[in-house]
């Protein structure tokens, strides 16, 4: 007999909204359309009701979008709206994004007061002109002046950084990486820019108006964020992640460890370790089908035991620690060397894995080519 799926102890709720849309940014959001903030809540109350009972969970994670962007009023109306049925234990870990020119001193107590522990800061760069390239809309004083809210609440903080955006060059990173390490957060993600299909930033790539770094270049911005990150008692224990002791994010560690995870919002992906069902990106389409009694599911991505371990091996490849083989075959039931033996051989004989007979991790010149070695392992 097939036992029940575990009760999720995570949660993701998705706000979609936005000041305006950032250049490079596919994200699922509408930007300017306050006016759908009202319908938003009674959608996502509605979505919230699928619930059989309320759910007793360890990290909920609010993300966007900017969930900063409804302001103090707005972020007390939400938690008003997941508190009956989402219910954050003692101890537990509370995040919500926030771009920084919204944080102010009454979104910070409004933030405090709803139980929020940890705010992820979508910064950038602490640099004007690479903020200009990245149309961010913010400053560097912008930056520091919410850190010091933050902390001052005793709120954790996280910095995301974004590298290689157009014209930046590599002591611009350097600079970069120094100044967020002086705010002292416990927690910094570093970003590579993407080139996402159907941006505007793709769009004038295409047209000549913008240029990509250099694969080289790009490179070495993320060794850089490595060694002057570590240099400052930074640990890399995820691909893009860095954190001072005790300020690991929990709720991203949950997805690493493929534990399930409850998700609420337009193009948020909920997972009971098998099945991952993602809400319709379009947040105006996920509203009207939720408030419509409709599915408001997009893509439902159901696999075969096989294919779920194949994919717990990669997000633990992500980490610093590795997968040790023991433990993946105890959560998985499958052996690491029948799903990806030659492969890891082959990665240790380029020296972009190491591996002891207990635990295989990829090596520093492995990251940077990690994207590159995911096909020899999901392929199957």
């Amino acid at each position: 007999m097939n036992e029940p799926p575990p009760v999720p102890r995570h949660a993701y709720v998705h706000v979609p909204f936005c000041r305006r849309r950032c250049g490079y940014c596919d994200f699922a959001l509408v930007a300017g359309r306050d006016e759908l903030v009202e319908r938003f809540f009674t959608a996502l109350d509605r979505e919230l009701g699928r619930l059989e009972r309320p759910l007793d969970i360890d990290t909920l994670y609010l993300g966007g979008g900017t969930p900063s962007h409804l302001g103090p009023a707005g972020l007390r109306r939400l938690f008003e709206l997941l508190r009956p049925l989402l219910r954050p234990g003692r101890g537990a870990e509370v995040t919500a994004e926030a771009n920084p020119n919204d944080v102010s001193e009454a979104w910070v107590a409004a933030a405090a007061n709803c139980g929020v522990t940890r705010v992820s800061l979508g910064a950038q760069s602490l640099d004007a002109r690479t903020l200009r390239a990245l149309d961010r809309d913010h400053s560097p004083d912008d930056v520091h002046r919410a850190v010091a809210l933050l902390q001052a609440e005793g709120l954790a903080v996280n910095v995301d950084l974004m590298t290689a955006a157009p014209g930046q060059s590599l002591a611009d990173v350097e600079r970069d990486l120094d100044a967020v390490a002086a705010l002292g957060v416990g927690h910094v993600s570093v970003y590579c820019l993407t080139w996402e299909k159907g941006t505007a930033f793709a769009s004038a790539r295409r047209a000549g108006r913008l240029e990509a770094v250099d694969e080289e270049l790009e490179r070495d911005m993320y060794l850089a964020a490595i060694e002057r990150l570590a240099a400052t008692g930074f640990d890399q224990y995820e691909i893009s992640n860095f954190a001072r002791p005790g300020a690991r994010c929990r709720h991203n560690e949950a997805y690493w460890d493929c534990r399930p995870w409850e998700a609420f919002g337009p193009g948020a992906a909920r997972f009971d370790g098998r099945t991952r069902i993602t809400n319709h990106r379009s947040p105006t389409t996920w509203m009207t089908r939720v408030l419509a009694g409709v599915d408001a599911s997009g893509d439902v991505d159901a696999m075969t035991a096989e294919a779920a371990a194949r994919e717990r091996l990669v997000v633990g490849l992500r980490r610093r620690d590795g997968v040790a083989r023991r433990r993946f075959h105890e959560a998985s039931g499958h052996d690491v060397d029948a799903l990806a033996g030659a492969a890891i051989a082959d990665w240790v004989a380029q020296r972009l894995a190491t591996d002891d007979g207990d635990r295989i991790r990829l090596t520093r010149a492995g990251m940077l080519v990690s994207d590159g070695l995911w096909s020899a392992v999901l392929v199957k």
